[in-house]
Parts: structure tokens; C-alpha cells; sequence
């Protein structure tokens, strides 16, 4: 693949990752938000990617990698924050 069909690839990803920063925005409920804030990182770090590929700059690879890292550490802490839904208390960490 060369570069113009990267950087066309990278515009429509970042297309993309504006609508789902739309839906982060308006989303009616907090796991709705989490969704989009999980599929807005998920494009920002193939947008990274995929700048790192068309400019040959190791250092956008590992910005990438602390995205996904951030990513990570943001759903863990909002399932250990949220509260079960429907009266399910049950779990290793959730008293009876």
C-alpha cells in the first residue's frame, strides 16, 4: 500500500472517530458513553498507526501503545465504578 491511500484511509478514520465523539457526547447512558469511548480510542490509535506507517516514526507507534494502555485502565475503572444493574450483587468482590 502507499501513502496516499494511507492518508485517505487515516482522513476516513478520523471521520469516523468524529461521529463516535458525537456519541460520547449525546449517548444516553453511561455504558453507551463508555462504547464510543472505547471505539474513539480504538481509531485515534489506528489513525497512529497508520501515521507512524506513512511518516517511518517509531515514537507515534508507542504514543499508540499508551493510548491502548489508557484505554484499558479507563474500562476497568469504570466496571469496578459502576454499580450492578437489576439487584445483581453477586460477584467476587461484591458483598451479599
Amino acid at each position: 500500500m502507499t501513502a496516499p491511500y494511507l492518508g485517505a484511509l487515516a482522513l476516513f478514520l478520523l471521520l469516523t472517530a468524529a461521529a463516535g465523539l458525537i456519541r460520547m457526547i449525546r449517548g444516553p447512558d453511561t455504558a453507551d458513553r463508555l462504547v464510543a469511548m472505547q471505539f474513539f480510542g480504538s481509531t485515534v490509535v489506528a489513525v497512529l498507526l497508520l501515521l507512524a506507517e506513512i511518516t517511518g516514526d517509531d515514537a507515534l507507534r508507542n504514543v499508540a501503545l499508551a493510548f491502548v494502555l489508557l484505554a484499558l485502565m479507563a474500562l476497568i475503572a469504570f466496571v469496578e465504578r459502576t454499580p450492578p444493574q437489576n439487584g445483581d450483587n453477586t460477584g467476587p468482590d461484591r458483598q451479599p
